[in-house]
């Protein structure tokens, strides 16, 4: 008689989410985009998104270098880049706004089902190496980070180019990219939680707390960037910021996102070239002049007495 095994509800729920992660991998990217979304929107906490909303701890710090690029010091920090010049009419004085202020919905628009994919993995993987361990409202502000770089014009236009800027160089905005942290493989329902976090954030959820948020840090490290730099919320283990001035306000978030993700992961390491150098070529030296010689010899005017008879035969 065949014995059937009861299995677990909670050992079901497990398998039913790794078959769900390996299927999403299995149909590539397109078929990505299309589970996440078809997963329910993460609601925020509140209930609402306000347009704008008094920060829990806002800081105004003393002026630093506003121009310095690195790279991310530490893991769970971002790095910071330079800013582009300002735009005309904005006086280099401009003390931006007040408060926090939320980002507006993020829209993927017209992007085909390969960007479309590519960007939520790209996300998903930003929010599942920078904050595996972090609430829903830690990812969602990680998430939200990530989104206000693709729309500023300091940073790359795309979510692939904003989570892995600087791979390429070995200098990541956000260490995982840079770190081998990429290379183990996510446990499988904590990869599902920060794929419908990031399909969410992709589909115009906006985590307004954090508001114009491009910058984070934990508790453990201070980068240098922060004194430059306006706190907006602290949410988690992070301590979130904005720049100050004009380039941290609403106005400044203008670049457009018009598709065209590059490939998921790190990007291909730039091998610098060096102008080709011509290398001398050797003359060849002038050859002397061949003076043509006559093919008969002159004859002499005169013949010694004693050869006269040479080349006669000799008689007996």
């Amino acid at each position: 008689m065949t014995r059937i095994m009861a299995i677990p509800g909670r050992q079901v729920w497990s398998v039913l989410a790794l078959a769900g992660l390996l299927l999403v991998a299995a149909f590539g990217a397109a078929a990505a985009w299309r589970i996440a979304t078809a997963l329910p929107a993460v609601p925020d906490q509140a209930g609402s998104l306000p347009t704008a909303i008094a920060p829990s701890a806002l800081r105004i710090v003393v002026d630093a270098d506003r121009h310095a690029e690195s790279a991310a010091p530490a893991s769970g920090v971002t790095g910071t880049t330079a800013l582009p010049m300002l735009p005309a009419g904005v006086r280099p004085g401009d003390p931006g706004e007040v408060g926090v202020v939320a980002a507006r919905p993020f829209s993927l628009g017209r992007a085909s089902a390969v960007d479309r994919g590519r960007a939520v993995q790209c996300l998903a993987n930003a929010i599942y190496y920078e904050a595996a361990s972090e609430p829903d409202a830690g990812q969602r502000a990680v998430a939200q980070v990530v989104l206000n770089r693709v729309r500023h014009p300091a940073f790359p236009a795309t979510v692939c180019g904003v989570v892995y800027q600087g791979s390429e160089k070995a200098g990541c905005q956000f260490s995982f990219a840079c770190d081998g942290a990429a290379a183990r493989v996510p446990e499988a329902k904590a990869m599902l939680r920060a794929t419908r976090v990031a399909a969410a954030a992709l589909a115009g959820y906006v985590y307004a707390p954090v508001g114009l948020a491009t910058h984070y840090h934990t508790y453990a490290v201070t980068p240098t960037w922060n004194r430059a730099l306006v706190m907006t919320d602290m949410v988690g283990a992070h301590f979130f910021h904005r720049w100050k001035g004009y380039w941290g306000t609403a106005r400044a978030f203008s670049q457009s996102y018009r598709g065209s993700e590059p490939e998921v992961g790190s990007h291909a390491p730039v091998v610098p070239t060096l102008p080709a150098v011509a290398s001398p070529v050797a003359v060849p030296a002038a050859r002397p002049a061949v003076v043509p010689m006559p093919e008969v010899l002159p004859q002499s005017g005169q013949v010694l007495e004693r050869w006269k008879d040479s080349g006669k035969p000799l008689t007996p």
